[in-house]
């Protein structure tokens, strides 16, 4: 399958009725198992993919050559839609956007985001209008590229720490709405009333993580609200992490094997993994 007949199916998915899962594997093993599993597209995730590599996540650690390189293993070992989780585009200027989505097209990627985050503490949000400009630049990379491809635009307010992080959340993203993305997502908002504003106040379908807050929402409640796509960002590598330290702790501490209890079995998981 082509990036655009991917581009297209995954398209096709945000147009469709009701809402889809999007979790994030982080190697061509779990990204398989997700495919078996009966997932229609997957996506990367910065923190999986750095916490495999034991760096932090964003904090500049990993490369846009690092991310795209491992956006193309994943879409090469699977049949379905990859996007891609490609931080701020890895660059303060627009041009540096285009570029990244260029890579990620070339890639074979389905579609991706962009963050309107700095990295800088003192500063975490791009200024308003630089920030669209960016937005702005991905898109017409898209369109040069074809169109198909989708580009989520993420404002970071809520992970930031912003005192207002709805208001700032809803007003960016009508205007990255209106600049062309064709999907929005407030990293960090987890209020079902918050939610349902994004989706009331801006026109596009709304991209919710998964697994968020103190009680986090399960899918049908997102989907009564009008949440069209969840994804997973670094929720299952945290929760196979959990399960491997876990049972490291079990072992060293009371040195028994209680974990082989809920572990995989060796047999279904490899006709799984290698689709046989």
């Amino acid at each position: 399958m082509s990036q655009q007949d991917r581009a297209q199916a995954f398209r096709a998915l945000h147009a469709r009725e009701g809402l889809f899962v999007m979790p994030n594997p982080w190697d061509i093993g779990t990204a398989r198992l997700l495919e078996v599993l009966g997932f229609e597209t997957i996506a990367t995730a910065s923190a999986a993919l750095a916490f495999s590599l034991a760096r932090a996540d964003g904090a500049g650690e990993v490369s846009r050559d690092e991310a795209l390189a491992h956006g193309r293993t994943l879409a090469d070992a699977v049949g379905v839609p990859v996007n891609g989780d490609l931080e701020n585009g890895f660059g303060d200027s627009p041009e540096a956007v285009a570029e990244t989505i260029r890579g990620a097209v070339a890639a074979g990627l389905a579609g991706c985001s962009i963050e309107d985050t700095t990295g800088d503490p003192a500063q975490p949000l791009y200024e308003r209008g630089h920030a669209i400009e960016r937005i702005r630049a991905a898109v017409e990379a898209r369109d040069a590229a074809g169109g198909s491809f989708v580009l989520t635009a993420r404002c970071e307010a809520y992970a930031t720490g912003h005192p207002e992080p709805l208001k700032v959340c809803v007003e960016r993203l009508n205007a990255m709405a209106e600049a062309g993305a064709d999907v929005v997502y407030a990293l960090g908002m987890w209020k079902a009333e918050d939610i349902a504003t994004l989706v009331r106040e801006v026109p596009r379908p709304v991209n919710v993580i998964g697994g968020t807050g103190p009680e986090p929402l399960p899918l049908a409640e997102l989907e009564a609200l009008g949440v069209k796509r969840v994804s997973l960002g670094p929720r299952l590598i945290q929760a196979a992490l959990g399960g491997f330290q876990r049972a490291a702790e079990e072992l060293r501490k009371e040195g028994t094997f209680g974990f082989m209890q809920e572990a995989a079995k060796l047999g279904p998981l490899t006709k799984m993994i290698r689709r046989t």
